[in-house]
Parts: C-alpha cells; structure tokens; sequence
C-alpha cells in the first residue's frame, strides 16, 4: 500500500501540517456581492453605500438585506427612531443616514455590552449629532417620546436572558411610539411552539412567542415579511457557534404597528 511508504519522517512532517491545520480559524466562504434592489429609495441607498460603512458591515449586506429590510421597515428622513442592542453599529449607522440632521436614532444597550461595544457606540454618538448612545437596564430605562419607528433585531431572544420584563418593555416602547408608529423586530426562530425554550442555549426564539408578547401590549402585527427565512435551517443549532450559521438562520421579521 502507498501509505505504507510513508517514512516516519514524513508522517511527522504530515502531523504538524494538520496540527497547524486544526489550529487556524475556520475559513470563511467569500463574501457574496450585494446588489441594491432598484426601486429602493434615494435616502435608503445612500446610507448602504456610505463610506462610513466598515468592510466588516458590507460583508454581511448580502444575507442581513439591509436595503430590502429599511424599506420595509418604512423609516424615512426626519424620523425619530429607537434602536434596541445597537452593539456593532451595522443598524445604527444605516439608520443615522437615513433619518439625517433633522433626525434622531437613540440607541438603548444593556450595561454588560460596555466591554465590547461602549467605547466604539460612544464615539459614534459623539461624532452624529443625531445619534444618542444609552447604557441602561431596560428594565428601568425611560424612552423618548413621539417615537416613529423602534428596531429591535436579532436581539428579543436576549430580552429574556437578561431578566428583563418583556411585558412591560413592550408597553413602554408602545407609550413612546406615536400612533401609527412602528415597532421592527427580526430574530432568528427557533422550532414552532418553542417559545422561549431555545433563548439562552441556542440564541434563538419562537416567532410565535414575539407576536404573543408584543401584540398583548397593543400592537398590532402588520407585516410578517419572508425576506430573511431560509427554509433550509433546521432551526435546531446555536446561531453563535454553529460552523457558517452566521447571516444564514431562519428569521422572523415583523412589523407591529400602534393603532392611530
């Protein structure tokens, strides 16, 4: 046999390729080429193609849809806005360009993302006018009044986690919004029915959960969009880990509205 002539040398030389194989990150796939929909917007394609945008956050346009989801989303220049979990800036960022000088994006994070995320939230804020970084426990926070549109993404699953109230989280962001105002959540769904079983192991929430939670503080479900589903997610591994998961869950996207 061939692997039989295989010195030991050679076997040795072999080892430690594969060692440093093994060692190395997982390679990812390239990233795919992200074309913004015609149809879309003025306001909403200036700020995906801003060059404020990061390569790391243009690497994820083409599952994360961000012109497809903002428009959507109905946000517009002008607008008052409350983002949940802006940690990472992908969404703040967009949003800022969008509502513009005559705007405001007021981004709320829990006080455990300050290792990670408060400096670079806080640099961000202090260089947009528009944009106010909070630090707070939502369970306490106060959020502004006459708000147009709030964006909660990928972040519900963690609302529970994190002790917090959802119930009246959910009442408190209803009391901010104006009527007819709009409340955006999108997370990664877990299996039917599962309800808040899979949040904390799998990162993941049951869609069906959201609607309940959030149409009992009065809201009404106005948009259930199919723009980020993947049929082909099992919905059964940890998004965080899970080997190429990243961008490729299957994830609910609604749109509540509070009744003019």
């Amino acid at each position: 046999m061939y692997f039989r002539q295989i010195t030991c040398a050679a076997l040795a030389v072999l080892g430690v390729a594969v060692a440093h194989a093994q060692a190395q990150p997982e390679a990812q796939p390239p990233a795919q080429a992200y074309v913004i929909p015609s149809g879309t917007p003025a306001y909403v394609r200036a700020a995906v193609q801003s060059a404020e945008r990061t390569s790391a956050m243009t690497q994820r346009d083409a599952l994360r849809k961000p012109a497809e989801t903002l428009t959507l989303s109905g946000v517009e220049p002008g607008q008052r806005v409350v983002e949940i979990a802006g940690f990472g800036q992908y969404y703040t960022t967009l949003l800022s360009a969008i509502v513009g000088t005559n705007g405001e994006v007021h981004v709320f994070d829990l006080p455990y993302t300050e290792a990670r995320a408060g400096e670079a939230s806080r640099a961000f804020a202090a260089a947009h006018e528009n944009t106010s970084y909070n630090v707070v426990d939502y369970n306490v926070a106060e959020f502004p009044a006459d708000v147009d549109i709030v964006f909660n993404v990928l972040y519900y699953h963690d609302l529970g986690i994190n002790d917090i109230d959802t119930a009246a989280m959910n009442a408190k962001l209803f009391a901010a919004l104006k009527p007819g105002g709009s409340y955006v959540v999108i997370d990664h769904k877990a299996e039917d029915g599962s309800g808040w079983r899979d949040a904390e192991t799998l990162h993941r929430m049951g869609a069906e959960k959201i609607v309940e939670e959030v149409t009992a503080a009065g809201f009404v479900l106005s948009v259930d969009s199919s723009l980020l589903s993947n049929p082909a997610d099992p919905r059964t591994a940890m998004i965080s880990f899970a080997p190429g998961s990243r961008g490729t869950t299957d994830q609910a996207f609604f749109i509540f509205t509070k009744p003019e």
